[in-house]
């Protein structure tokens, strides 16, 4: 919460009043897909996330009259260091930097109320339409996928046993290698 609300939020309430005063501004904040598809194993993450999502929502409307313009980025999973000793995402179609700076780029520039991607707003649409399917499926990928190292408490980086992953695990990784959202 620190830093995925309050810190986020501290720093645009620092700058408002300047932006209010030119009548003129906008803010991006940088949430997650998770907060679409409401993402197992994440949930304190994802809680963070929809209280600024929450928030920037609010602001918006309080600010629309002064000029003030807001976007919500739900960036998914972006392939770097911090992504890397996670085996299964070795094998999910995680954005390149690049392509996660271009999403920020499309908010900055056309100034949308929310840039997200495809599978982000399908599964925002699919849980509205159908929220039990949606926690099924959810659920079963929660339990087709081992906890991370950390997860386990290997906060030290120390070698534990490495559990196999399901066959529906690899196959589902392995199908969503070819699909780009």
């Amino acid at each position: 919460m620190q830093l995925n609300y309050f810190g986020a939020l501290r720093v645009t309430m620092g700058l408002l009043p300047g932006m209010v005063a030119k009548k003129k501004g906008h803010v991006v904040n940088i949430s997650s897909i998770s907060v679409l598809v409401n993402a197992p194993r994440f949930s304190a993450y994802v809680a963070s996330k929809s209280a600024l999502d929450a928030w920037t929502a609010c602001a918006s409307s309080e600010f629309a009259d002064q000029g003030v313009t807001f976007t919500t980025v739900n960036m998914p999973l972006v392939r770097t260091p911090m992504t890397a000793p996670t085996e299964i995402y070795k094998s999910m179609p995680l954005l390149d930097p690049e392509e996660a700076a271009d999403m920020v780029v499309q908010a900055c520039v056309g100034k949308p109320v929310r840039v997200a991607t495809r599978l982000g707003v399908f599964g925002a649409v699919l849980h509205a339409l159908a929220p039990r399917v949606t926690q099924i499926i959810m659920n079963t990928t929660f339990r087709m996928f081992p906890e991370s190292a950390a997860a386990r408490g290997d906060l030290k980086g120390e070698k534990a046993a490495k559990p196999a992953l399901s066959a529906e695990a690899i196959a589902l990784s392995q199908m969503m290698r070819g699909i780009h959202f």
